[in-house]
């Protein structure tokens, strides 16, 4: 069974910086690229960042390059992603995925995991 268990999240002000951690297991993890997206309260999932399976190539949502970064520890099974800068708009439930997330964002599967919080705010 596919397990993806996100944490990090929390409350934080305007220009602050979260980690958030996916760990995964019911899977081969090195095999799979990863993803992060996001729901914002009363909005649709986003795809925010993509890691190819080798951890060196990486994607990003137009708002959050260069703020985020995604990485990942295959040794330990193990999706981060490192948010700086953060804004009130980056609040929202934040979900990692395997691929690219597209399924999840296009609402044809739920999420493998129950997301973690992410607050921005003063």
């Amino acid at each position: 069974e596919v397990q993806l268990v996100e944490s990090g999240g929390g409350l934080v002000q305007p220009g602050g910086s979260l980690k958030l951690s996916c760990a995964a297991s019911g899977f081969t993890f090195k095999d799979y690229d990863m993803s992060w997206v996001r729901q914002a309260p009363g909005k649709g999932l986003d795809w925010v960042s993509t890691i190819k399976r080798d951890g060196i190539i990486t994607y990003y949502e137009d708002s959050v390059r260069g703020r985020f970064i995604i990485s990942r520890d295959n040794a330990k099974n193990t999706l981060f992603l490192q948010m700086n800068s953060l804004k009130t708009e980056d609040t929202a439930v934040y979900y990692c995925a395997r691929g690219t997330g597209g399924a999840l964002v296009a609402g044809k599967v739920p999420p493998d995991g129950q997301g973690t919080q992410v607050t921005v705010s003063s």
